[in-house]
């Protein structure tokens, strides 16, 4: 009830913001209509299952998400990953993976796992979604030209055997088809259509043409699935086998952090749009909890829709009534004019898709990428985009953010300095001690960054480079932020190895809790209580006496 109780207590639920949210809330469910079916066809189930969806999901997520604004049901992104899984494990195996994602986004939003998400790099992100597009385009292929199915079990193979099959395409449905991408593209540009949502305006022309001049082979709806029941299905639980269950953990993982990933993408949207801030736990709570109920009420896997809560923002949507109002649009259309389903041509919901594929892509953005961004994160993006589209988008996503954490891990090494400390860098502290110089026979080095396994190497160089063991090494730890148990082992051999040559070692100035990791590690036990001083003066006076002995 979060999404609710925030916008109760900003006033957002008073009688006078109700017209704005019902009418927004509205206009979102006329959109959803045609992309829920067409995302639910897509994902291999019926194209109720998306209604039902938009309707379930949108509800939930408007009362118990973190964001007052998501508009939540079937979205593009998940079309590849949920068409694989209703094809190896059908349409029962797909609901009952929603239900474990639900709970895995449950728990991690109870965890307070939402900002992890946040730190997954934005090449990744730009290259799997832009795979996704591709995906999602040339599977549409079919539908948009009316040709035959094909088999295949990678996207080249299905590619090459859905080009051969060009030539024999269906010339009344490719025509359908054609006017809906026309209409698609044009209805924002036209004055007299701006108003109208462009899904609406394609599918209503589109079914219009066909139930008046029933075009020969056209497939349609009803045709393809004998049209859509009014009303909603009976509460059930999906029938699974043990064995399932286990096999399904993969899918269900897949479908949770891509759920995550998205629904917080759209969040963060929603905040640029509308000045407000979104709590991402409790977002994921929304969502987990969305994604365990709507299997029960013949529904699949919803995240947070983008564009559809960016459609909802620019009509004046501003609390989750909105949301609420959308599901019930929904739902009275279901219980009305599910019967006027049955025209619909496939192809008017292909050129759908062909439109949200292009708008997922973001091809604007990812050859800004590939122009501006550093050699790295091209590399990392077009790796991305490939495996996502010729191998599997789990393994693109994996392999992405592997590759971006190891540059990132290198870049960080390469930060990390263990550098000499001349007089003039320590001149004020010399002066402390009444100095001028450093006493013969000792060194300063300061380790300046965080001191973790990839800056180990570092610090063994710079100790190698000294050819002559001083006799008192003073190492700083002033500019080290944090330490982990690589670092503290590399600290506490190369004291001790020190040590063995006769070199006394002190450490200084280390924060409070980089302190109590060396305490806790034994370091501070290897080095000795009286060689450990809180400043870099107390060092220095400690190195003169040591030095003299």
């Amino acid at each position: 009830m979060i999404a609710l109780i925030a916008a109760q207590k900003a006033g957002l639920l008073a009688p006078k913001n109700w017209l704005s949210n019902i009418v927004a809330g509205a206009i979102v469910g006329v959109v959803a209509l045609p992309l829920g079916m067409a995302f639910a066809i897509a994902s291999g189930v019926k194209p109720e299952q998306g209604i039902y969806t938009a309707i379930v999901a949108g509800i939930i997520v408007a009362i118990c998400g973190g964001s007052r604004v998501q508009i939540a049901g079937p979205t593009g992104a998940f079309i590849v990953i949920l068409s694989g899984i209703t094809a190896q494990y059908g349409v029962a195996g797909l609901q009952v993976a929603t239900m474990m994602a639900g709970v895995i986004l449950l728990l991690m939003g109870l965890a307070k796992l939402g900002g992890v998400i946040k730190f997954i790099p934005a090449p990744v992100i730009v290259g799997f979604t832009a795979g996704i597009g591709v995906i999602i385009w040339v599977g549409q292929w079919g539908a948009f030209f009316g040709l035959p199915a094909v088999q295949g079990e990678h996207f080249h193979q299905k590619f090459w055997l859905t080009v051969q099959a060009l030539p024999h395409l269906h010339w009344a449905t490719t025509g359908l088809a054609a006017l809906s991408l026309l209409v698609l593209i044009a209805a924002p540009k036209w004055r007299w259509t701006q108003k109208i949502p462009g899904p609406l305006l394609a599918m209503v022309l589109a079914t219009g043409l066909q139930s008046q001049f029933h075009f020969a082979g056209v497939a349609t709806i009803g045709s393809a699935f004998g049209g859509i029941p009014q009303g909603l299905p009976e509460f059930s639980l999906p029938q699974v086998s043990t064995g399932q269950l286990i096999n399904l953990i993969g899918p269900a993982f897949t479908i949770a952090m891509l759920g995550a990933i998205e629904s917080l993408l759209s969040a963060v949207v929603a905040d640029g749009m509308t000045g407000t801030r979104h709590d991402s736990n409790q977002e994921l709570v929304g969502q987990g909890l969305a994604n365990l109920v709507t299997p029960l009420l013949g529904g699949f896997a919803a995240t947070g829709a983008i564009a559809r809560t960016a459609t909802n923002i620019r009509n004046g949507g501003n609390s989750p009534l909105a949301g609420i109002v959308h599901g019930i649009t929904l739902l009275v259309i279901i219980l009305f004019l599910a019967p006027l389903a049955a025209s619909i041509p496939l192809a008017a919901l292909a050129a759908i898709l062909f439109v949200v594929a292009w708008n997922m892509s973001e091809v604007k953005h990812f050859r800004y990428m590939l122009t501006h961004a550093p050699r790295a994160d091209v590399a990392i993006l077009l790796i991305t985009f490939v495996l996502t589209v010729f191998a599997d988008l789990v393994v693109a996503v994996n392999i992405g953010v592997i590759l971006a954490t190891l540059h990132f891990l290198r870049r960080m090494s390469m930060s990390v300095e263990v550098v000499t400390q001349n007089e003039q860098q320590i001149g004020v502290e010399l002066i402390q001690q009444g100095l001028i110089q450093l006493p013969a026979g000792v060194l300063v080095y300061s380790i300046e960054g965080p001191f973790f396994f990839g800056a180990v190497e570092n610090f063994e160089r710079a100790l190698a480079a000294t050819h002559t063991d001083p006799k008192v090494l003073v190492i700083r730890l002033l500019r080290v932020p944090f330490i982990d148990i690589t670092g503290l082992q590399v600290l506490d051999e190369a004291i001790a190895q020190l040590q063995r040559r006769g070199v006394v070692v002190l450490l200084c100035e280390a924060n409070v809790r980089v302190l109590a990791k060396l305490e806790r590690a034994g370091v501070m036990a290897t080095l000795g209580a009286t060689y450990y001083c809180a400043d870099l003066a107390s060092a220095i006076a400690r190195a003169d006496v040591l030095s003299a002995d």
